[in-house]
């Protein structure tokens, strides 16, 4: 715990706190990310722009399928490619001819973004578009104000056609437009029209409300901090960090030791300016972005899908997995069956909280945030210690002895992040043994008591706050076997 404090400092810190839609999209928590685009039928993961909208078929396309997987994974919301970099769009876009319109599905009648909204809408999930800032096919692109005007002309298509959108997606990808210029994207305009169009919907990335945790393999840092400096806003807006080709180590790479410290105390006491920006962490099922036949016998395993849940959901952040449909317009088989795997086990592991047989002891409680109030998941009501308490015990007995192997820990995010350092620990017959340390809370944590390679049964738990940066919160707590 540090000795020294700078109240002004600790009070500063704790006054950035999430907007409503960044509450909204924490709580989504795990949402499916589908690209389809004439790269399906090319087995390219770029397209150049070039690809004859003709191509595009899918005969068996049925989005109620792809929602009826993602529900039975658990996920919230879906996320769709609507146009890649290579131009084509999957709706009828009255600013280019490379569209769907042009295609052969539907006798050039169909509309995917449509099909996949209402899909979504009927399956009680939540639709975001994704709507690529590089358009290999316009010869606009490179010209400054004339190629944003379009962009911004398909982007207020979308945001006004289709209903609620929760999140618009944008990656930094930037190349040179057919006249070997560069384009210099108006990203403040774009986050205008989507403020006044759809006010709900987070921008991810290469915008002001969800960030990319940096990598594309699902990696994730020890300690995701959500209130971070406002210079990390940019940091995928640069040009030069920008990815200009299809490469296979930029999406393989993982988190640099150099930035697994974006928003520690020390990292942040003299920043002037501090935003909220909550991680997003995002991979996909098979090794490619888009579906390739070769892969279909390279599904990433439940083990390791849950363990990037885990780690990810669990370490204060979110978690987007990309399943890509097939030429036919479905998910595959095995890619279905794995996200029926990954609803299974979240039910059977997470489905029953313990704690509603546990009883519950916390001596620097502060009267009206009594510890009570972790029982249940939601911000109306909340723990909190004595004012100037930084560091508590919180005892936990249970009826009989259990084989606990996850503890989830909540603060409450609407009072910014507190919690630096903290500690699970059993007790038997009065010693008592640490079984987990851990630093950021957050949104969520889940503290996997497997990775301590704790055998023994358990009838009582002490979550012990070490340091937290004022009075710390917890608004949940739930123990799993």
């Amino acid at each position: 715990m540090r000795k020294e404090i700078d109240k002004f400092v600790e009070q500063r810190l704790i006054s950035v706190v999430p907007s409503r839609r960044q509450i909204a999209h924490q709580r989504r928590e795990f949402y499916g990310f589908v690209h389809f685009t004439v790269n399906t039928f090319t087995g390219k993961e770029w397209g150049d722009g070039t690809e004859d909208e003709a191509i595009f078929n899918p005969v068996k396309m049925d989005a109620d399928q792809w929602c009826d997987a993602l529900c039975a994974a658990g996920m919230k919301g879906l996320i769709l490619t609507c146009k890649h970099h290579d131009g084509f769009c999957l709706w009828p876009s009255r600013y280019t001819t490379h569209t769907v319109a042009a295609s052969s599905y539907r006798e050039g009648k169909g509309d995917i973004v449509k099909e996949v909204a209402e899909a979504c809408k009927r399956h009680g999930l939540d639709f975001g578009i994704y709507l690529s800032p590089w358009d290999r096919n316009n010869y606009l692109y490179g010209q400054g104000k004339p190629y944003d005007d379009y962009f911004v002309n398909q982007l207020t298509e979308l945001l006004t056609q289709y209903g609620p959108i929760f999140a618009v997606w944008f990656d930094g990808a930037c190349g040179e437009g057919p006249n070997g210029k560069k384009q210099y994207y108006d990203w403040e305009r774009y986050y205008e029209v989507i403020r006044r169009l759809q006010p709900n919907a987070c921008i991810h990335v290469c915008g002001p409300d969800v960030r990319w945790c940096g990598n594309e393999a699902g990696s994730t840092r020890e300690s995701e901090w959500s209130v971070v400096p406002l210079r990390t806003r940019d940091t995928e807006k640069i040009q030069e960090n920008s990815q200009k080709q299809d490469d296979t180590q930029f999406r393989e790479r993982i988190v640099r030791a150099s930035d697994q410290d974006l928003g520690s105390y020390e990292l942040i006491k003299d920043e002037k300016e501090l935003i909220w920006y909550p991680a997003e962490v995002n991979t996909s099922i098979r090794p490619g972005w888009f579906y390739h036949e070769e892969e279909d016998d390279q599904v990433k395993s439940l083990e390791t899908l849950i363990s990037i849940y885990e780690h990810s959901v669990g370490g204060n952040a979110t978690f987007l997995l990309n399943i890509p449909p097939t030429k036919e317009g479905l998910f595959h088989e095995n890619d279905v069956k794995r996200l029926h795997e990954i609803g299974e086990y979240k039910k059977k592991c997470y489905g029953k909280n313990l704690l509603e047989k546990a009883s519950l002891f916390c001596e620097e409680q502060k009267k009206g945030f009594e510890i009570e109030n972790v029982r249940n998941d939601d911000y109306d009501s909340y723990f909190t210690t004595l004012d100037g308490q930084r560091n508590c015990r919180i005892h936990i007995k249970f009826d009989k002895e259990y084989d606990i192997h996850r503890v989830v820990l909540k603060e409450n995010i609407k009072k910014s992040q507190r919690i630096e350092a903290f500690r699970i620990l059993t007790v038997h017959d009065g010693s008592e043994k640490c079984i987990f340390e851990g630093t950021v809370v957050g949104y969520k944590k889940i503290a996997l008591l497997d990775e301590i390679k704790t055998k023994e049964l358990i009838k009582e738990l002490v979550i012990e706050i070490i340091d937290s940066r004022v009075a710390p919160t917890l608004s949940y707590i739930g123990i799993f076997e």
